[in-house]
């Protein structure tokens, strides 16, 4: 009873005082630093939580379509990665790592538009990361304003035109492995209306045997004044992309930079091919001083087909919904202002989803499967609804905040199985339908936060659930629900400071956090008490404790006028983590294994990032970007430690503006892995190592669990142009 009550409370509060506006954003300042910080500085105080910010200047010091190295500069921030350009896994604060495919655990957003599905998984492959303008990672559960989702909240956003009128961009880029980039984009501005249409290409062999990557997007963005106080964008999005797999080798090869790829993938030209559509309307209206409100409505619907070493699966994936937020602004009194946000989430999908297993036998066949009735043809109904209010409490003497958030979520899943129909399918024995619902479950936030000028201390408590997905809450083996499956949940203290010093040249973010996550979610094996070969399912396995300490750093250097140099900016990011498994064990036939105090497998105990670039007043630009992940365990029992490695990339180039500055020219010259450094893109954690494929080219008994990267330095070069008519 005690949440409804406060509920209750917060609701009274808000509405009882009801005065005159004012903004509860910082102070304005004039940034001589990183220009990134502006805004990470409003999303840090606005999220009442730890809150990263990347740029455009950060996303652009690598290849944007090599998101993971943008990324992974961030402290507490980890991405893996399956393909050359796809199979994304975002790893927040050590969680996220628990898949074979995609993201789980996470919410990600494109503007208002959710790119995480109603059945709560995360597919990037069809995103076209060029036309970002920045991101944002929310650290730790953020279910008070997005949801569900323990790891955090990634939020990208598009590049919208900057100058009045038309202007044209051409980016060319071309490099190693065959790459070939091209983004031809259109801009429009004016005082009512501003947009942009885009096309991007991007086609590479990749580094890997069969590892070759083809995409296609074409984006439109717009919004629309329609009076003073209301205004409309629109997002739509058509994407067209494939993605070879190699699959996994043995560590013996990866140790050895040795790379011929993984047999039962390669002979059965296996890839993932997703054309998709996105579309998104936004309706924003400040109703008056007080009163405002964002409600977006969104689509996404994507054909996929996949080809694995096992199985041949074709799905179509409607997802759809809506994001409505409504913000009152009060000030009372001249001490005290307030801000109450509250809204609602809701998405459903529903998917058609066939799958066939390939017999593995016949190697002049090898896309032969087995009869239909050992496959499967379901459609799946998935729905999340989550309700959220969030109050902001400000005391202007002493620039004292105290933030409290609270969300409702509720998530039921509900599949049909299509050849369960009497008679259709021979010696179909079986209904694998299912329904699933979990139990409301309450996600508060607290935080207090103190302004000192351009600092800001945070102080906060908040907690967060990740349900278990439609696919692993039914156990297809035995023909029944997983009712014992629980949502898992954590609770995460958060210290954390983010300020600016000496003249706002100097940035840093401190944080140092606990979260606690109860019924952790793992795939384990069961012998099948009705013979047969074992099986899979999911479980809740016990508790993991995350604490860690993060560090970011960056100072803007400007010499004397006169100087041949602009600027000089380094940088610096660290994560120090200690993530431990408690009360712990997981369970085969009778025998139990306690794994309490192991190290969490596919997290190091650090990782840091050091960068430094140089710009010249001619337009010359060096930037430089160090990267050290450390030892990493793969196995719950750490027998298997995988060594970790550097990453060095360069950039140089030569930014210059003509004719008035209607054209701008910008010539580079990349590389990455410098240093020709062994590495690694994607492992197979916990219960899914020592992975072995039938008709793999490796002896039985030999793990198959490392995608392996670019084991020599490879390089990228471009020309970006843009004229203003």
């Amino acid at each position: 009873m005690k949440y409804p009550f406060i509920l209750l409370l917060v609701l009274a509060f808000s509405l009882n005082f009801y005065a005159q506006e004012k903004s509860v954003d910082l102070e304005p300042i004039t940034i001589k630093g990183r220009k990134k910080n502006i805004k990470e500085l409003f999303e840090f105080k606005k999220h009442a939580q730890s809150t990263e910010v990347l740029d455009a200047n950060d996303l652009n010091r690598n290849n944007p379509a090599f998101i993971e190295q943008s990324l992974n500069t961030m402290a507490g921030v980890q991405v893996d990665k399956r393909t050359q350009l796809g199979g994304q896994r975002i790893v927040i604060r050590g969680y996220g790592n628990d898949q074979k495919f995609n993201n789980w655990g996470i919410k990600a957003y494109l503007n208002n538009m959710p790119l995480t599905t109603a059945d709560g998984t995360t597919i990037l492959d069809d995103f076209d990361f060029s036309i970002l303008d920045n991101l944002e990672v929310i650290k730790g559960p953020a279910s008070s304003q997005y949801g569900s989702g323990v790891g955090g909240t990634v939020r990208f956003y598009t590049k919208t035109p900057a100058d009045e009128g038309i202007s044209v961009e051409q980016k060319t880029t071309t490099g190693s492995f065959g790459l070939f980039q091209s983004s031809s984009k259109v801009n429009y501005k004016n005082d009512k209306a501003s947009m942009f249409l885009n096309y991007g290409h991007l086609e590479s062999d990749g580094y890997r045997p069969h590892g070759a990557s083809l995409k296609n997007f074409v984006s439109y963005w717009g919004e629309f004044s329609i009076s003073e106080k209301a205004k409309i964008s629109l997002f739509t999005g058509f994407n067209n992309s494939y993605e070879q797999v190699a699959g996994q080798i043995s560590y013996a090869d990866y140790y050895a930079g040795i790379d011929n790829g993984n047999s039962a993938y390669l002979k059965k030209d296996a890839g993932n091919l997703i054309k998709s559509t996105r579309f998104g309307v936004s309706y924003e209206n400040q109703w008056n001083a007080h009163f405002k409100n964002t409600t977006t409505l969104f689509y996404y619907n994507s054909d996929f087909t996949r080809i694995a070493a096992g199985a041949y699966e074709v799905s179509k994936n409607p997802n759809y919904g809506l994001r409505s937020v409504f913000t009152l602004k009060n000030q009372f009194g001249t001490n005290w202002r307030n801000e109450f946000n509250f809204g609602t989430e809701m998405q459903e999908s529903t998917s058609l989803i066939s799958n066939y297993r390939f017999l593995g036998t016949d190697d002049s066949n090898p896309l032969l499967v087995s009869n239909i009735a050992k496959g499967s043809y379901f459609k799946y109904t998935n729905n999340q609804l989550a309700f959220f209010i969030e109050e902001r409490l400000q005391y202007e003497p002493y620039a004292l905040g105290l933030v409290f958030g609270l969300s409702a979520n509720k998530i039921k899943f509900d599949r049909d199985d299509l050849l369960a129909l009497p008679g259709l399918v021979a010696n179909y024995n079986k209904d694998l339908s299912f329904t699933k619902s979990f139990n409301t479950v309450l996600n508060p936030h607290i935080a207090v936060q103190k302004t000192i000028k351009n600092q800001v201390v945070n102080l906060s408590y908040s907690f967060g659930y990740n349900a278990p997905t439609a696919a692993t809450s039914f156990i297809s083996a035995i023909n029944q629900t997983n009712d014992q499956l629980m949502p898992e949940k954590a609770r995460m203290i958060d210290l954390s400071i983010h300020g600016l010093l000496f003249d706002t040249r100097f940035d840093y973010q401190i944080a140092v956090y606990d979260m606690q996550i109860q019924n952790k979610l793992t795939q384990l094996s069961a012998i099948n008490p009705q013979g047969g070969a074992a099986y899979t399912y999911w479980a809740n396995t016990g508790n993991q404790q995350n604490r860690g300490i993060e560090l970011s750093l960056g100072y803007v250097y400007t010499p004397n006028e006169g100087h041949f140099l602009k600027s000089i900016q380094p940088f610096t990011s660290l994560s120090i983590n200690d993530f431990k498994y408690k009360d712990f064990a997981t369970q085969l036939g009778s025998n139990l294994t306690d794994y309490t105090h192991k190290m969490v497998v596919g997290v190091p105990s650090s990782k840091y990032t050091l960068g430094l670039d140089i710009i010249f007043k001619k337009g010359f630009y060096v930037q430089n970007t160090f990267n050290r992940v450390g030892n990493v365990y793969t196995d719950f029992a750490n027998t298997n430690s995988v060594q970790g490695f550097e990453q060095y990339n360069a950039k140089i180039g030569y930014q210059k503006s003509f004719l008035n500055q209607k054209l701008v020219l910008d010539i580079y010259l990349a590389g990455n892995n410098l240093t020709h450094k062994i590495n690694y893109t994607f492992l197979f954690l916990g219960n899914s190592i020592n992975d072995s494929d039938t008709g793999s080219n490796y002896p039985a008994g030999v793990a198959t669990d490392v995608n392996p990267g670019a084991s020599k330095a490879y390089y990228f070069g471009g020309v970006n142009i843009k004229y203003s008519l």
